[in-house]
């Protein structure tokens, strides 16, 4: 069973191609409607993701789908599976397991991320639907004595935990610690983000490893080093680059395929030139890609406004974001492609 996660693994980061993070809860998917006055209903969740799933972009820059529950057992009016639909592109279907991030008792303004209870038959059913890697997201924050050696721990163990039985079931994990930038206290500089970054992934990895889970069947999703949004500190793309790198060459071991960097709260443009920048610095021992949510669709969000006649150039607007990011993975980006 390992020999077919580490294909897998090495397909969700194959060389010019990322992830789409299409695993927004019905709260978050809400709020993005919202913003374009559109209804979120089921009908209309289907309907919008159905449009990317159907992208030329799903052949070309996007290796695996993170979806939603619901996405999962949805069917388009033609009554093509959604999951069979990214299949078909070539593309891995893959599913988020965990229940969110939950207030961490004892520690104010820390959580701990839910789901564990009943994930090995989750897992299960998941498997059977067409899943073959999961997502599950630890939130860690900085800010007030924040964070806590508990938080770091007790979100490191769980990932673990998860990990082990994702793999258990046939599917990848990938293990999403995220030092997050934002939150009312996030004043921090990047120097204090890059030393969290280094202590949470060591942490981690030390669970990874007393879990007996197989770093070849695995995919990382960490955050990039970058100054929190309340510190007033602006970073070059240069220095992101170096001081994310420098970290993951310190606590990631090569044994990882893959890491699949999630965007964060940068806008579309960051989040590909800081990519690009690590990817066309040196020679490095794991494939650097995407796992973009909001950095993926938010021009296609915004062009299709919930109107049939919209479609094409929604799928025109997510192609080429999809391609930028498939490009920057390869060192390859310039800010002039994107006129």
């Amino acid at each position: 069973m390992m020999s077919i996660l580490h294909d897998i693994a090495a397909s969700m980061v194959t060389a010019g191609q990322g992830i789409l993070a299409a695993d927004e809860s019905t709260g978050t998917i809400k709020k993005r409607f919202d913003s374009i006055q559109v209804e979120c209903t089921p009908a209309n969740r289907c309907d919008y993701r159905e449009m990317l799933f159907r992208s030329e972009a799903m052949k070309d820059a996007i290796s695996g789908v993170i979806l939603f529950e619901e996405t999962l057992d949805q069917t388009a009016p033609d009554g093509a599976r959604l999951v069979d639909l990214i299949s078909a592109a070539g593309s891995i279907p893959g599913i988020k397991v965990d229940k969110g991030a939950k207030p961490l008792a004892g520690h104010p303004g820390e959580t701990v991320t839910e789901g564990l209870d009943g994930l090995r038959e989750r897992l299960a059913l998941y498997h059977d639907k067409g899943a073959r890697f999961a997502k599950w997201r630890a939130v860690i924050a900085i800010g007030d004595g924040r964070p806590s050696w508990n938080a770091i721990k007790t979100n490191a163990h769980a990932l673990a935990r998860y990990a082990a039985l994702c793999q258990e079931a046939g599917i990848v994990p990938i293990v999403e610690p995220e030092v997050t930038m934002d939150g009312p206290d996030a004043s921090h500089d990047i120097d204090q983000c890059a030393d969290v970054s280094r202590r949470v992934l060591n942490t981690v990895f030390r669970e990874l490893h007393d879990a007996r889970v197989d770093l070849e069947g695995i995919i990382l999703k960490p955050n990039m080093v970058v100054p929190g949004q309340q510190s007033g500190q602006r970073a070059s793309v240069g220095e992101i680059a170096e001081k994310t790198l420098a970290c993951l060459r310190a606590e990631v071991p090569a044994a990882v395929p893959g890491i699949a960097f999630l965007s964060g709260g940068q806008s579309d443009l960051e989040a590909t030139a800081h990519l690009n920048a690590m990817n066309a610095s040196a020679d490095l021992p794991w494939a650097l890609t995407f796992s973009y949510g909001r950095a993926l669709q938010a021009a296609a969000l915004k062009t299709w406004c919930g109107k049939a006649e919209n479609r094409i150039a929604a799928q025109t607007a997510f192609a080429h974001r999809a391609r930028m990011n498939g490009l920057a993975a390869c060192g390859k980006w310039s800010e002039s492609l994107e006129a």
